[in-house]
């Protein structure tokens, strides 16, 4: 007599049936949900940055992939927007504008999030919270040296317009995953 065992899930793309397919298809996915949201942009006059909801769907692919596949995801978007895919915010391709350092500082956000994901950090609202934290964290920690470089600035000129004007939305963006990610499990868990 065998068993079945049920392994659960480490994250929800891991909800999804369907082995290498399913991986395949939720990397493309999270890179094409980047580069739409990523044309959500409001230019702003003060800073090279544009306010987006990039970022949030940054953060969002890493939770619900997880690390590899939310590594990949962002890979395949910075790869393809620099190949001429006009998917970056403001319909921008290439690499020499200013802010291509938060799109390289995407990927190291998509692995941070995604491996706190794969140990459960979106299953509370607490955990989520500080998950979506280091997850800015890790966009900035790349975003703003690259700003420097490109733009020319000093550091407390990067932090300036780099940072500063974007951490009220960055609360609201991680109060909103906060209760997403923790309320998708909840609903996942109802239904297995």
């Amino acid at each position: 007599m065998s068993s079945i065992t049920s392994v659960s899930p480490r994250t929800l793309g891991d909800v999804i049936p369907g082995g290498l397919a399913r991986s395949v298809a939720l990397v493309v996915g999270g890179a094409v949900f980047v580069g739409l949201t990523a044309q959500v942009a409001i230019p702003l006059p003060f800073t090279p940055v544009p306010l987006s909801l990039q970022t949030f769907s940054v953060l969002l692919v890493g939770a619900v992939l997880g690390s590899r596949r939310g590594v990949a995801s962002m890979g395949l978007y910075a790869l393809a927007g620099v190949a001429g895919v006009p998917w970056f915010s403001q319909h921008r391709s290439g690499w020499d504008f200013a802010t291509f350092g938060y799109i390289l500082g995407f990927i190291l956000a998509a692995w941070v999030v995604g491996r706190l994901a794969e140990r459960g950090g979106d299953r509370t609202v607490p955990k989520t919270v500080g998950m979506m934290a280091l997850g800015n964290l890790a966009i900035y920690a790349v975003g703003v040296p690259g700003l420097m470089l490109f733009a020319n600035l000093s550091l407390a000129q990067a932090l300036l317009v780099g940072v500063v004007p974007f951490l009220l939305g960055d609360a609201l963006k991680i109060a909103l995953a906060a209760g997403l990610l923790p309320t998708t499990w909840k609903l996942v868990g109802r239904r297995r």
